[in-house]
């Protein structure tokens, strides 16, 4: 029996000259730390998904192309995945936090920070308006007779 549908996911997206995406050594170390702790079917290394009474090493930790359905689709859809996500799928509109530095993918061609950031980044521009129109206030209030 099936851990998960397979079947029903997408195959992994391909690049125009028909290969698949590729990662760098410190992507792909990432990618095989995500897979030890997220993924349902990695056993000690061996891929349930592909086990058929014989133990089969999980192919998506030897490979530095995204070759797993379920890789690209679930591990990397979490929360902990994210931004290796954004750095393998989102390369033309990736772009950087300007508070923390991680890499995310902006809602709008003006967006600087990140989900994590995008508060205390609008709490602090909302404070310092607030402290300017004070001090402003107060310049007016002194000027008067």
């Amino acid at each position: 029996m099936s851990l998960f549908h397979l079947e029903l996911l997408p195959t992994v997206e391909r690049k125009p000259a028909g290969s698949l995406p590729r990662m760098n050594g410190r992507q792909r170390q990432r990618a095989v730390s995500l897979i030890r702790k997220l993924c349902s079917a990695c056993d000690n290394g061996n891929c349930l998904y592909l086990d058929d009474g014989e133990e089969v090493p999980c192919p998506q930790m030897l490979s530095y192309s995204v070759c797993c359905k379920f890789f690209r689709w679930v591990l990397l859809r979490d929360k902990a995945g994210q931004e290796l996500e954004t750095e393998l799928f989102g390369k033309d509109v990736m772009k950087r936090c300007a508070i923390c530095g991680k890499a995310f993918l902006p809602g709008s061609n003006r967006a600087k920070y990140c989900d994590d950031c995008k508060a205390i980044a609008q709490r602090r521009q909302k404070a310092e308006y607030a402290k300017r129109r004070r001090e402003n206030s107060r310049k007016i209030d002194q000027k008067s007779p």
